[in-house]
């Protein structure tokens, strides 16, 4: 179980790496690709907008990386739990407020793995 917690909370690290990767560089190449409700013109005036949130997705990211290199099973848990609360609260007021289809690609991963990592840690 330990492994396939790890695994996930990777995984949501690697998406928001993607994300920091597609907001902060390849906003106006890929985004328009990927974000298709947005209309093409708005891309280039959302570029530092955009940015920004790749920013933010970097930090969640880094977060999530670091509490896989911590020894301390306490310690990693409870710092991969606050970065997987912030991604799935972020994910859920992304799904309320822009898309429901956030809720899936941010918020669900993120909630999957706060729950088994709470069975885990709580001997389920």
């Amino acid at each position: 179980m330990e492994i396939l917690i790890k695994a996930l909370i990777a995984l949501v690290a690697i998406l928001h790496s993607y994300f920091l990767l597609l907001e902060m560089f390849m906003w106006t190449t890929r985004g328009p690709k990927v974000f298709k409700t947005i209309p093409a013109e708005q891309f280039a005036v959302t570029k530092t907008m955009a940015g920004n949130q790749g920013l933010y997705n970097g930090f969640l990211a880094a977060g999530l990386f670091w509490s896989l290199l911590i020894g301390d099973k306490i310690w990693q848990h409870n710092v991969s739990l606050f970065f997987l609360a912030c991604v799935a609260i972020a994910g859920i007021y992304g799904a309320a407020t822009v898309s429901k289809r956030i809720f899936f690609i941010q918020a669900l991963p993120a909630l999957v793995t706060i729950v088994l990592s709470i069975f885990h840690a709580t001997g389920f």
